[in-house]
């Protein structure tokens, strides 16, 4: 039976959510601008339709969508203390928050096989990383948050609800799993199996892809050579400390954090899922010549 929940923003600091909403809004502005701009550029730019800049380019999409699933409401809640949010938003924003988490992940898996073709095979690099690949991995990507997440909020509809206020600032999925009168462990079991799937083989595979990367780098006899391998690949290596630091840490303290107040939990998921979509388009930025070149030619451009 669909119903309506409550959310109750972050326990503790109820009467600090209107000053909470400052850094919040700005992180909110941060990622539409540099996100929106990035994607812009890659859209419109000819020179930097790579493989790369089009796997980024995706990144970006990913990083907006968790965004806008997180924050609208969540401003609403702290502006206007609109609480209220029907079952079927909730386990919509669950979908999409935690997907795009999914295909995040995925695409910095992406990522690191690209980088590991450019350092180690880069004669190949065109005819491996052509663009029919890219848009294959970026179909799985999309798949795979799909395909992983959709039982969530299938599994959550069948439960009965005790209670209806959830302690957070949006539709978590263990936040509401731990709401049901029911018997909620294949709710818990499959979201174990999603996180270990996604977290743990993902992490594995980029630190396969980039064991091979230091093999190959060692083997470089020219310092200059060794330079510019390292000087490619330390974006992405930014990117993935800023995704998967927070995200680590977050769950390391739900679990073995006991004494960590529950106003500390909350500020934590969602800065993981922040973070990475306010960071990534500026470490890009900062790491990628072709970004800043075409940044400068346009805000350089005149009037026609």
């Amino acid at each position: 039976i669909f119903t309506t929940f409550t959310l109750m923003g972050i326990p503790g600091l109820e009467s600090q959510h209107l000053w909470l909403s400052f850094p919040f809004s700005f992180m909110f502005l941060a990622t539409l601008i540099g996100n929106g701009a990035i994607l812009f550029l890659v859209a419109t730019e000819p020179t930097l339709h790579t493989p790369m800049h089009l796997l980024l380019a995706l990144l970006m999409a990913a990083d907006l969508t968790s965004t806008l699933a997180l924050v609208p409401k969540l401003l609403f809640l702290f502006w206007f203390n609109d609480r209220d949010i029907a079952a079927n938003a909730c386990f919509t924003q669950m979908f999409f928050i935690h997907g795009a988490s999914v295909v995040r992940s995925a695409l910095l898996v992406a990522m690191a096989f690209d980088r590991f073709v450019a350092v180690c095979e880069p004669l190949r690099y065109n005819s491996v990383m052509s663009h029919f690949l890219v848009g294959r991995l970026g179909l799985v990507a999309l798949a795979k948050g799909v395909i992983l997440i959709l039982p969530m909020p299938l599994l959550l509809q069948r439960l009965t609800f005790c209670r209806m206020a959830i302690p957070h600032t949006y539709c978590d999925h263990m936040a509401v799993v731990k709401l049901a009168c029911d018997d909620t462990r294949p709710n818990r079991i499959y979201g174990l199996f999603v996180l270990l799937l996604v977290v743990g083989l993902d992490l594995l595979l980029i630190g396969f892809s980039y064991g091979l990367i230091l093999q190959a780098v060692i083997r470089l006899n020219s310092r200059d050579a060794t330079c510019k391998a390292l000087n490619t690949c330390s974006a992405h290596l930014f990117v993935i400390l800023v995704t998967y630091g927070p995200a680590l840490f977050s769950s390391l303290t739900h679990r073995i954090g006991h004494n960590i107040p529950p106003h500390a939990h909350i500020l934590l998921a969602n800065l993981y899922l922040l973070l990475p979509s306010v960071f990534n388009p500026i470490i890009y930025g900062i790491k990628m010549k072709e970004i800043q070149t075409k940044v400068a030619k346009c805000l350089c451009r005149g009037p026609p």
